[in-house]
This record gives C-alpha cells, sequence and structure tokens, in this order.
C-alpha cells in the first residue's frame, strides 16, 4: 500500500522570529518513503536539523518578518496491516524493564502520575497484567471522554480531562498515557499521520493525529484511546512523556497560523 503524505502551514509575524520544529517522520520511517525528502522553508533559509533526547527529527531556523511556509510531500511504502495486536504480550517487572523504558512511568507535564494512582488501581487493580490491562484502560478512557474541540485547551492535564470527560485526541491519550503509568506500564505519547483508510471520516477528515505507545513482552506496540479499534496508516513523526516534547511547532515570538493543509491519503 502507498500513502500519500505531507503538509503546507503558513504563518504570519512583525519581527524575525526563531522556531523549531518536529516535522518529519521518525527515523523508523525514513527508508519508507519512495522519494527523495524535500522538507521546504520558504522564503529559502538556514535550516539546522538535530536530534533531540527522544531521537525526533528536528529543525532549527530564524523566520524573518512577514509570512513563511513550511511544506512537505512525499509517498510512503506501508504494509497495509492494522495496528498489531498480541493479547498475550505480558507486562515486564519494573526491574526487567529496559533502561530506556523507565521515564516512561514517571509523571510528565501533562501526565500526573502521582496524582491519579489511586483512581487507576481503584478501576484497573484487578484487570490482567499486560495486554488486557492497557486495554481496559483504552476501554475506559474512550467511553469515558467525549471528542469536542470545545472542551480543550493547550494545558489541559490528564487529570483535568478525567474530571471534565471531554477534549481532543492528545486528551484522550494523554488521560490513556498516565493510567499506564500508574499501573507502571511504560507508556509514551506519538504524533504523526493518520488518515481514514478503510474507515468513514468521524466527525472530520483524519490528518495529523496523537496516539500512544506501551512496551510489553518486549516491544512497543501502538493503542490509541480515541478510536480504541485497530487503524491502518499510522506514520509516527514524534514520540516524547506527552505533548510537551513533540509540538510540531515552537516559536520563540508572537507569529500567527494562516494556513495549515495535511494531507494523509491511500494512493
Amino acid at each position: 500500500m502507498q500513502i500519500r503524505i505531507g503538509y503546507e502551514i503558513e504563518f504570519e509575524q512583525k519581527e524575525a522570529v526563531p522556531y523549531v520544529t518536529l516535522l518529519k517522520v521518525r527515523p523508523e520511517e525514513t527508508s519508507k518513503l519512495t522519494l527523495p525528502e524535500d522538507y521546504k522553508v520558504s522564503p529559502s533559509l538556514h535550516v539546522h536539523d538535530f536530534s533531540d533526547g527522544f531521537g525526533n527529527r528536528c529543525s532549527r531556523f530564524l523566520a524573518p518578518a512577514g509570512k513563511f511556509s513550511l511544506s512537505f510531500e512525499n509517498i510512503l511504502e506501508h504494509n497495509g496491516l492494522p495496528d498489531l495486536y498480541v493479547p498475550d504480550a505480558i507486562q515486564h517487572p519494573i526491574e526487567d524493564l529496559p533502561d530506556e523504558a523507565l521515564p516512561y512511568l514517571l509523571g510528565s507535564r501533562y501526565c500526573e502520575v502521582d496524582e491519579l494512582i489511586p483512581i487507576a488501581w481503584e478501576l484497573f487493580g484487578n484487570t490482567k497484567p499486560g495486554w488486557e490491562r492497557v486495554q481496559a484502560i483504552c476501554d475506559r478512557v474512550h467511553s469515558h471522554v467525549t471528542y469536542d474541540y470545545g472542551r480543550t485547551h493547550p494545558r489541559k492535564t490528564a487529570k483535568q480531562v478525567y474530571e471534565d470527560g471531554g477534549g481532543v485526541c492528545r486528551d484522550f491519550q494523554h488521560l490513556a498515557v498516565t493510567f499506564c503509568r500508574c499501573m507502571n506500564v511504560p507508556a509514551r505519547y506519538v504524533s504523526g499521520f493518520l488518515g481514514d483508510i478503510q474507515f468513514e471520516p468521524i466527525p472530520t477528515p483524519m490528518d495529523f493525529h496523537a496516539w500512544f505507545q506501551v512496551y510489553l513482552g518486549g516491544m512497543w506496540f501502538d493503542f490509541d484511546a480515541r478510536h480504541n479499534v485497530p487503524r491502518v496508516g499510522r506514520i509516527a513523526m514524534t514520540h516524547g512523556r506527552d505533548a510537551v516534547d513533540v509540538a510540531l511547532t515552537t516559536s520563540f515570538g508572537v507569529s500567527t497560523l494562516t494556513k495549515f493543509e495535511i494531507i494523509a491519503e491511500e494512493v
């Protein structure tokens, strides 16, 4: 299966502003691109590329006053299979986890593990550790949270999502990630492309999306508390502890988003 991915994002500002962007696919995905990777900044600027502490591919540059745009388009080869389903994947004792998984057990900016531990153990303490427990968390978050743009804001945390019961994809994932960590399952936040391949758009067409991954049975698996069904065509761009680590664009000054168009569709 081939999936066309891309975007055109435009900003306007009154003075030069430094930016850091995380708009490239994860290193694990680059070998699947069928065309030369062409990440454009217009007007042409000096761009410095680097990797952050989570292995995300980042770019930084000084954008001039006025309008500028970021654009990308490519075709990626995908195996056409839905998310892996491995119901016998085990939950590892903490002492057996690899070092790199340990940070994903801890609290972070949007995931207040310490405050939700009592609730998590009350809700999921009787579930079987491993895949069954993570699925129970997804089921609970999916049924508890209503998808509603009007009930979110940039600083909304997992605890607030639980108390309020509404939000967008990032809010679903923050709450599920937090519950997993409360139950000693390493969980990390992921963002990337996800189109509506084999699904009807509900309520609007998919493009950029957030989901999460858990470490079970010696590997990381994709879960999605918003959709809560295996999907086809996830293409990861970033992962981190929560949304703070994976902002697609960060501006160190005042700027206005004037255009945001995303492509994520089967060819």
